[in-house]
């Protein structure tokens, strides 16, 4: 499951409860969450989620018990930009940053739970916009959310105000605080990014595809595993794939979402090279990742421009062969080694040590726009 999904689950067993949502709504800074980072706490004090590594989270929850009580959001500034006045606070961040959290009473029925229920279910990015300010006499209250689905959406004044910045988001992904000035009043919205869960096809069922599927499955990717061997291909061998299909190459088409990821691991050439053919000429594939020496690599794209196929399109997203060089020997490990590659590719970040970035962890996106 994605950590949308759990928190969406959790919220189902206490749906009939009060509880509160804590978002992560900006950053300046360090900090171990980037914004859109999100935490349910219910009524007994049950957390599912972080908004940290650990050192909100109690503080946070005392916070939610209170809102839950008032009925009213508020929104949490935690700043441990100077070390003394972290202290002091006692919530002991220690990375030098300072976050804004939105914790707001859940009702039964919450709309942003419906929301964000929506917004999992699709196959396309959405963008989930949430009113920050309470502005009354302009009848715009905090919490007011505007979720658009491919495209801005034209509800009213302050959503054609936004389009903009939601198609940049739509574009760029990431999450971002933006002000807008509506009839003299300043309105502070919370744009962010919710991608679907990303979709992972496999060929081939052998034993070392079921830690790859376990893997991806727990990261919360949905599955596919196709082998043209009855005998392997089995819900029961793979319980945590989506799909499992006894079925020829040819005879599968990829159902792309705006990204689709590929991984080739049946040990069989012609069945890789057919699964290639297949995949050619698909402009949603974005990542091709393939076990064997490079040199198989180069014989199956020699064996496709025999044929007459151009190759140019699928060149630059082949990764073989696939994996980060982590010197994986077992299937648990090669499996980790191709789904860390997934990841980094998935994020657009290059793998690498932590340790030799020289820079901060998280890609820089804008945290803050202004429009009038």
């Amino acid at each position: 499951m994605t950590e949308l999904q759990r928190l969406l689950a959790a919220y189902e067993k206490h749906s009939q409860e009060t509880c509160a949502l804590a978002t992560v709504v900006k950053v300046e800074g360090s900090a171990y969450r980037r914004p859109g980072a999100r935490m349910l706490i219910t009524a007994e004090g049950q957390l599912t989620g972080t908004i940290s590594g650990g050192c909100l989270e109690g503080d946070a929850r005392r916070r939610a018990q209170q809102v839950m009580q008032r009925g009213k959001p508020e929104i949490v500034v935690y700043d441990s930009m100077d070390l003394e006045d972290d202290l002091e606070f006692g919530a002991q961040l220690g990375c030098q940053g300072k976050i804004h959290v939105l914790i707001e009473p859940l009702q039964p029925g919450a709309d942003v739970i419906s929301l964000l229920q929506l917004a999992s279910r699709q196959n396309i990015p959405c963008v989930l916009s949430t009113v920050l300010t309470d502005t009354a006499n302009i009848g715009i209250s905090a919490g007011k959310r505007y979720l658009h689905i491919a495209t801005a959406t034209e509800a009213d004044e302050l959503a054609d105000l936004m389009a903009e910045d939601v198609d940049d988001l739509f574009e760029q992904g990431g999450a971002a605080t933006s002000v807008y000035i509506l009839h003299n009043e300043p309105v502070t919205v919370f744009h962010e990014r919710i991608d679907p869960a990303p979709a992972l096809t496999i060929f081939g069922a052998g034993n070392d595809v079921q830690p790859v599927v376990q893997q991806a499955a727990n990261l919360g990717w949905r599955v596919t595993v196709i082998d043209g061997r009855f005998n392997l291909t089995t819900q029961a061998r793979f319980p945590m794939a989506e799909q499992v299909l006894c079925i020829k190459v040819e005879d599968f088409a990829v159902q792309a979402r705006v990204k689709s990821y590929v991984l080739l691991m049946s040990h069989n050439y012609l069945y890789d090279l057919a699964a290639l053919r297949s995949l050619i000429d698909n402009e949603d594939i974005t990542y091709i990742g393939m076990l064997g020496p490079r040199k198989k690599a180069d014989r199956l794209l020699d064996d496709l421009r025999a044929e007459g196929y151009d190759t140019s399109g699928i060149e630059d997203n082949l990764y073989a062969p696939v994996g980060l060089n982590i010197g994986a020997e077992a299937a648990e490990e090669i499996a980790i080694a191709v789904m860390a590659e997934l990841i980094a590719v998935k994020n657009g970040h290059p793998a690498g040590f932590l340790k030799d970035l020289d820079g901060p962890i998280h890609q820089v996106k804008p945290n803050t726009i202004n429009s009038d």
